[in-house]
């Protein structure tokens, strides 16, 4: 299984970003997807989630109302769009696939990775 997370950048706060990320390896539609973040010196954290449907989402309480979880299945491809950014969204952006199809949050719990994409938010 293969994860490719795109769409960081350096944005200025209020800025919006999307961040993409295909998947290979695996028949996409079935199983849930996370996006989490780490900052410098922080733990890896949930950011959002959504379950094999995309009937079920999950969302850190920091960026609940400001970012969007989605899934494409037909393009083996799930999406964070970020609006309102804030210089504490700055972290590394990993997306990771679990074989669990319901809802699930924890990192433990995610059985693949992506690299990570890095998300500079400026004042």
């Amino acid at each position: 299984v293969q994860l490719q997370a795109s769409g960081g950048g350096l944005v200025q706060a209020g800025d919006s970003l999307r961040l993409s990320c295909a998947a290979s390896g695996r028949t996409f539609s079935r199983y849930g997807m996370g996006w989490f973040r780490q900052a410098p010196g922080k733990e890896r954290e949930p950011v959002a989630a959504i379950n094999w449907s995309g009937g079920a989402t999950y969302y850190a309480d920091s960026v609940k109302g400001r970012f969007t979880i989605s899934r494409d299945d037909a393009k083996n491809t799930v999406y964070l769009q970020m609006n309102s950014l804030k210089p504490e969204d700055t972290a590394v952006y990993y997306c990771a696939t679990t074989i669990q199809t319901a809802l699930v949050v924890g990192t433990v719990l995610y059985d693949y990775w992506g690299q990570g994409t890095q998300v500079t938010v400026s004042l």
